[in-house]
């Protein structure tokens, strides 16, 4: 065997959850090993590639805005939208674990690292079916996702104590090492060297992310009560979350859970520059614009908003024949709601340029609409309703869309914002609600008619189902130490000297969010799971 080498601690996996509890295990002198299998240039993971929002309570940036807020408010709206089943004990206890902790541990340290918040917080997932988020709590990086892993992966590489630290690159983890019972390292393959490596170590930590950059796996998995998967899926998770490490612990008789259970997007379009298979971006859908299926069909009768159920709009769209749809918009909404999420697209704020972002705000951003527009195959514009189903029809689909249907559709939404208050529209209404919240106000139209003459030409995006999260994972304690299946009695021990963090882990738990997720809790979960992985190696 080739590649030998020992470690006290061995984290396969160098996204945000790795990084974090890197640092605070060579806080306390602690020799630790990252494996990942990715290039150096792209340590850190997914993270970096995000738009960086994390989900808080009760900090200092909410009071500053007005909001008032509480861990018990936060549960309350956490266990409704999560609709747990009754065996998700242990998602359960890392969700208050999450809820009671978040501010201290992930807000409060993040700006202690240096980091700081977008002044005005976001509000996501308000809800619809059920109550979600009932104040904003979506606080968004300064900077973004890029900036977050800019800083602490400098943290990490200069930190006092780095000759603890050694960083493999371009290590694909195969297999868990097991001795009398216990996790002893891992072995893999060294696919720049092209030979096989070992690893031993005291802990292993298991920081690889989920299943969705595997669209196999997604499918395997998909969720039955959606239906069959779709025929296109595109990818916009990280390209090395196939989850080879789940079925590692599986073969040990580790439990993981709820893989069926994903936090995909509904409106992906595909990658003009792909860096993967199938690679999407997840768009921002414009609330103005109105979204219908394959066919030119208004999708209902509860139509389709973003910002109150993410899981919602995904289920309308896969309960149809074809399981894709259309945002039929023109270029006045367009510049002022077109948005895709991000550090890629969104440069103001990843540049942390202040005055660039508002100007964007106030006057749209034209180079975004226009650069998606000549470069996205998804995307197309025309100044008549015809023309533009004409090319609509000209692309790919497995369907034609219907031009009468269409234009009957677009009359009778244009028609309802002129007949006034009270607004009967369902999409007009949660538009309205949206836009009591400034931060959605200085986003999104107040009520833009389609076929306005003045505000074209008109555009129409194709969108696709796109894979992203894994709700579920490896089933862990909160010491964040790995759980066998149950045994005939329904008891669970530890797997010893193995642990898991972050998506890895169902993001906590094998499952913290249920089934929805109050979005932001993703990277902040991976904060606070790597910080209380590392908290409790260092006390053992």
């Amino acid at each position: 065997m080739n590649n030998l080498s020992s470690t006290e601690i061995c984290i396969i996996g160098g996204g945000i959850a790795g990084i974090v509890a890197a640092l605070e295990l060579l806080d306390k002198g602690k020799e630790v090993t990252i494996v990942d299998r990715d290039l150096e240039s792209e340590f850190g993971g997914l993270a970096k590639w995000a738009f960086g929002g994390m989900f808080f309570v009760d900090t200092k940036h909410q009071r500053r805005n007005g909001i008032k807020d509480s861990t018990q408010l936060a549960k309350k709206d956490w266990y409704s939208y999560a609709q747990f089943d009754e065996s998700d004990i242990w998602g359960k206890k890392w969700a208050d674990e999450y809820i009671d902790t978040c501010t201290e541990k992930g807000y409060d340290w993040l700006r202690s690292q240096g980091l700081d918040f977008f002044s005005v917080i976001n509000w996501a997932e308000r809800g619809m079916k059920e109550d979600g988020n009932s104040v904003p709590r979506f606080h968004m990086v300064w900077g973004t996702g890029w900036e977050l892993v800019k800083v602490l992966k400098r943290k990490l590489i200069e930190h006092p104590k780095n000759k603890n630290l050694k960083l493999l690159f371009q290590c694909r983890v195969q297999d868990l090492i097991v001795s009398n019972n216990k996790v002893i390292g891992c072995k893999g393959y060294n696919e720049k060297i092209q030979t096989p490596f070992e690893i031993t170590a005291e802990k292993t930590i298991i920081a690889t992310g989920g299943i969705n950059g595997s669209i196999d796996k997604v499918r395997s998995n998909w969720d039955k009560r959606l239906g069959q998967a779709p025929q296109v899926i595109l990818n916009g998770a990280h390209k090395y979350a196939v989850g080879d490490l789940h079925e590692s612990v599986e073969e040990i008789n580790g439990n993981v859970v709820n893989l069926e259970k994903q936090w995909n997007y509904a409106m992906g379009i595909k990658h003009y520059a792909p860096r993967k298979q199938n690679h999407g971006l997840s768009l921002v859908p414009c609330k103005s614009a109105l979204w219908i299926d394959a066919t030119g069909k208004r999708i209902g009768p509860t139509p389709l908003v973003t910002g109150y159920d993410t899981r919602f709009l995904v289920e309308q769209i896969t309960k149809h024949q074809h399981k894709y749809s259309w945002q039929i918009l023109n270029r006045k909404i367009a510049l002022k709601e077109f948005a895709i999420s991000g550090s890629e697209h969104n440069p103001a704020i990843k540049n942390k340029k202040y005055l660039k972002f508002i100007a964007n705000v106030i006057f749209g951003n034209k180079k975004l609409v226009n650069s998606m527009i000549d470069k996205c195959e998804d995307i197309v514009t025309a100044n008549t309703i015809e023309s533009l189903v004409d090319k609509m029809n000209a692309m790919d689909n497995p369907v034609m869309v219907d031009l009468k249907k269409l234009n009957e559709e677009i009359e009778a939404y244009d028609k309802k914002i002129d007949e006034g208050s009270p607004y009967k529209d369902k999409q007009h209404q949660l538009i309205l609600n949206a836009r009591k919240w400034r931060g959605d106000k200085a986003r999104t139209c107040n009520l833009q008619k389609i076929g306005a003459q003045n505000a074209g030409p008109y555009i129409a995006i194709r969108s696709f189902i796109l894979s992203r999260k894994s709700l579920g994972g490896i089933q862990t304690n909160l010491n964040c130490e790995v759980l066998r299946k149950p045994n005939s009695a329904g008891n669970q021990e530890t797997i010893s000297g193995l642990y898991a963090i972050g998506e890895a882990a169902g993001f906590g738990g094998g499952g913290i969010h249920g089934n929805k997720s109050l979005e932001g809790t993703f990277l902040g979960s991976c904060v606070i799971t790597g910080r209380k992985c590392a908290e409790t190696i260092n006390k053992s």
